[in-house]
């Protein structure tokens, strides 16, 4: 690697972001006219340093107001910094609100244009351009209808299509790793990591730990707008495993208190009557302990599968099956393994990838697979559909209630084209009747 390579192409030194926040709009033009300051300071960014080098992809964690949007915002020059410094190397394209910049009454063509002179795109060179934006947002005679008759799918593929028509140096996404359709999601995915195969250097920030893993080298968790951790990419999220644990943990627990103060001023008519209200909220209050990510459902009992997908041509779950349950609700598992057996169908010639996880009912997750992660594929049956049966043999898990969720990837693992996530609960009776999660391999000696 030569000195040039190794140079940072972003560069940033005690970064810090204040907010004025005044009582009301006339204490703000107060504080205009006589000088006097009565405003309140809200620093959302608090010494904040990193360097980022050629072609490393950097994934930026933490809870909702950490500070994530504004540092994304104060690289890509949206927002000034209220203290610290920023260095940037070429040019640095940002995918952030897609197609907020666009002007309503503008036809589509008109539009690239006069993004393309916010985004520093001349018109000479956007001339050079619009055959091949046009041709990967493929939007055809769209393009010269007024963006206003979009859908909100069309805005957004314009959009993608001009900010990622010129390779940039440092490209910064907020979340939206891939928009639109199935198919406009794969040509997303295709066009961001062909990106970072010719040496772009990138910064994504992310809700899905998942997607951190699989695209990003390194990781930063932001807390408070201040760095808490900067460093490879998996112990990073371990620790940020832990802080949402405990933090999910202790609101669970704030609210079964709250839950039983209410239940104590309303009267109850005995201990026993404070105790189950008690147990039941620590069961319903979602002890969810950050196994799965936040934004994902609840599970749900009574969940069932998805009616069957009508042939549209799209990528989707068709069936998952759990061998041997029997009756009950939950179904009990009646074997000492676990076989699921998922079918799928796929997007075209493209082969799939499956995945799968089990967790608690109502606890912490136990174990997530996915044949991409592990060298093994599906198995195409005779009328073109794909197929992966999973067994867990001589289950490891002791006796309690479990609900699994199967996933659909593309080729690459990076598109989910579908999920159904907890949908299907049944119930395990471990031989060995010990407390505990799981039976790990072990010896004696």
């Amino acid at each position: 690697m030569t000195a040039h390579d190794a140079a940072p192409v972003l560069r940033v030194r005690n970064l810090g972001k204040e907010y004025r926040l005044y009582p009301s709009p006339r204490h703000r033009l107060k504080a205009v006219l006589t000088g006097k300051t009565t405003y309140r300071s809200h620093w959302a960014l608090q010494g904040v340093s990193f360097d980022l080098q050629r072609g490393q992809c950097i994934g930026v964690i933490g809870d909702n107001g950490a500070g994530k949007s504004s540092l994304l915002k104060l690289l890509a020059g949206t927002l000034q910094p209220s203290a610290g410094s920023i260095e940037r190397v070429g040019r640095v394209t940002a995918i952030l609100e897609l197609g907020a910049g666009f002007h309503p009454d503008f036809t589509g063509r008109d539009n690239l244009y006069f993004g393309g002179s916010l985004i520093g795109i001349d018109a000479a060179e956007m001339a050079k351009l619009e055959a091949s934006i046009v041709e990967f947002c493929e939007l055809g005679e769209a393009m010269d209808r007024p963006v206003k008759t979009y859908s909100s799918g069309m805005a957004v593929r314009l959009a993608f299509a001009l900010v990622t028509a010129v390779r940039p140096d440092v490209l910064i996404i907020d979340e939206a790793l891939a928009v639109g359709d199935q198919h406009f999601q794969k040509k997303c995915v295709e066009r961001i990591m062909a990106f970072r195969s010719s040496g772009c250097t990138i910064l994504f920030c992310s809700h899905s730990p998942y997607h951190i893993r699989h695209l990003c080298d390194q990781a930063l968790w932001l807390d408070g707008g201040q760095v808490k951790a900067f460093g490879p990419t998996e112990p990073v999220l371990g620790a940020y495993d832990v802080h949402t644990r405990m933090r999910n943990a202790l609101d669970t627990q704030i609210q079964a208190d709250h839950a039983v103060s209410e239940h104590a001023a309303e009267g109850p008519t005995s201990i026993d009557d404070a105790e189950d209200s008690a147990a039941s909220t620590a069961t319903t209050a979602g002890s969810d302990d950050g196994a799965a990510d936040a934004s994902m459902p609840i599970a749900d009992p009574s969940a069932v599968p998805p009616p069957p997908a009508a042939d549209d041509g799209s990528a989707t779950i068709l069936s998952v099956t759990l061998a041997n349950l029997g009756e009950g609700e939950p179904a009990l598992l009646n074997s000492r393994d676990l076989v699921a057996t998922i079918i799928a169908r796929g997007r075209g010639s493209e082969r799939p990838n499956i995945g799968f996880m089990i967790e608690q009912s109502h606890g912490v997750g136990i174990t997530s697979l996915a044949t991409h992660e592990e060298g093994a594929f599906p198995v195409q049956l005779e009328d073109g559909r794909w197929q992966s049966i999973l067994t867990f043999p001589d289950l490891p898990l002791h006796s309690g209630d479990y609900v699994v969720s199967a996933f659909l990837f593309d080729e690459s693992g990076l598109v989910v084209y579908d999920q159904w996530f907890q949908f299907l609960h049944f119930k395990h009776v471990s031989p060995k009747l010990m407390p505990g999660l799981v039976r790990l391999p072990h010896r004696w000696e």
